[in-house]
């Protein structure tokens, strides 16, 4: 329990993290959150936008950071996706565990049958369903071809929209550095509206269900 407790104010100390591990821990965490189904706690839009303000203060090169980053986000995706294809109708049987939750699971397959193939570059952008929506895909045999395209758009675009938020504010007012931890908590709330209304139309539509 410690363990994990030391792991997650690591986490969480996302200037340290960077300070501490760079590119390389950068790379790990885009690509876990959104490759391995124990990755859907980490704080891919903060640290991403993080990343941003430390290119822009010169700690980092912002065209290796969105390279790299942008090839986690694509690898990791393309590793969900044949995790999906390979084992996703047993996942949808497999018990509740310390860090596997069913109903991450079907929240992303109620997203996906609602949206289509749109889900890969749209959950780019949502906690937790951005980690279960290519095992979702890979399922339910979306064609892999159709797969990469929205994969290559939605990795491109989630990674280079967040870090040059970063990085154009980190140019326009380079002080905000000293409000890094309100920065990210803003971007941590901010990137939970859409769960949160995802779980509001749920519920209203379970409400609507019970009442027929």
């Amino acid at each position: 329990m410690e363990l994990l407790k030391d792991l997650f104010a690591k986490l969480t100390d996302l200037e340290g993290l960077i300070r501490w591990g760079g590119l390389t821990a950068l790379f790990v965490i885009v690509f876990s959150e959104t490759g391995l189904m124990v990755g859907f706690f980490l704080p891919g839009d903060s640290l991403l936008v993080t990343a941003g303000l430390f290119a822009a203060r010169g700690n980092l090169d912002i065209v290796w950071l969105n390279v790299s980053l942008m090839a986690a986000a694509i690898l990791g995706d393309a590793v969900g996706f044949w995790t999906g294809a390979k084992a996703g109708q047993l996942l949808y049987r497999r018990e509740d565990s310390r860090w596997f939750k069913k109903r991450h699971l079907l929240r992303a397959k109620a997203f996906y049958e609602r949206h289509g193939g749109k889900t890969i570059v749209m959950a780019r952008f949502i906690p937790i369903i951005r980690t279960f929506a290519p095992i979702v895909a890979g399922a339910a045999e979306m064609p892999y071809r159709k797969f990469v395209i929205f994969n290559i758009c939605g990795g491109i675009g989630w990674v280079g929209s967040m870090t040059m938020l970063g990085y154009g504010l980190g140019r326009i007012y380079p002080p905000i550095v000293k409000q890094i931890h309100y920065l990210a908590l803003a971007i941590i709330v901010v990137s939970f509206i859409p769960v949160w209304m995802e779980w509001r139309r749920a519920r209203a539509e379970a409400a609507a269900e019970k009442a027929e």
